[in-house]
Order: C-alpha cells, then structure tokens, then sequence
C-alpha cells in the first residue's frame, strides 16, 4: 500500500514562497502518477499541479507561472515549490497518486479527483494579506 506523507506547510505574508513535500514509502518505483490537490475553506478539493511519467508538468490556471511540481526519483519525493504566494492560495494541500493502466501514461490535463488512489493526511498553507 502506497503512503504518501507531506510536509513544509506554514503561515507566510502575502508575496513568500514555500515549498511543499510528499515523501513516497511502500513503493520504490517510477510508475505513479503524483500530484497536487488543495482545498480551500468550504470548497470541493481542487487540481493544482501534476507530473507525468516524462517529468511533464500541468498546472491549474490559478498557479500557472507561480507554482513549479518536480520529482526527486532517489528520494522518492515529490515537490511544490510555492512562489508569490496569494490570499486565495489558503488552504489545506493534498499529496495525491494512482497507478495508470499498464504501459500507459498518467492522464493529462487536469486529473479529476476521482482518479487517485492514494492520498496523505495534507498540510495547511496560509497566507496573510
């Protein structure tokens, strides 16, 4: 069973930068499909970034140009480096992976929710005004 475990969240002013991290256990391979989710308040968890299995990256439009997702394949660890951090950036932010079918490549675009299998526990990201 795959286990994800992020950490690096905080309260930052308005303009910081952060970088979030998602360590990868029970699995040593190089088939997931990994990427960011956030929740914010009272609304449903959304897509942020994600990485395929050629180091492609997809951002949401929110972030684009702010926010970069990178893979470190021997630490087994995914990244969010968070930069010019905003208000509406507030949130609780969500490591999240599956496995593909067999021989295929991850989703592209934004991946729905629905498609991951694996989640952690999250780390909250505040930003002061």
């Amino acid at each position: 069973q795959v286990q994800l475990a992020e950490s690096g969240g905080g309260s930052v002013q308005d303009g910081a930068s952060l970088r979030l991290s998602c360590e990868v256990s029970q699995y040593t391979g190089s088939r997931l499909c990994m990427g960011w989710f956030r929740q914010i308040a009272d609304k449903e968890r959304e897509g942020v970034a994600f990485i395929d299995h050629y180091g492609t990256a997809t951002y949401a439009d929110s972030v684009q140009g702010r926010f970069a997702i990178d893979k470190d394949n021997a630490k087994n660890t995914l990244y969010l480096a968070m930069s010019v951090l905003k208000p509406e950036d507030t949130g609780k932010y969500y490591c999240a992976a599956y496995f593909p079918p067999t021989n295929a490549n991850c989703a592209g675009g934004i991946p729905v929710v629905q498609l991951f299998d694996y989640w952690g526990q999250g780390t909250q990201v505040t930003v002061a005004a």
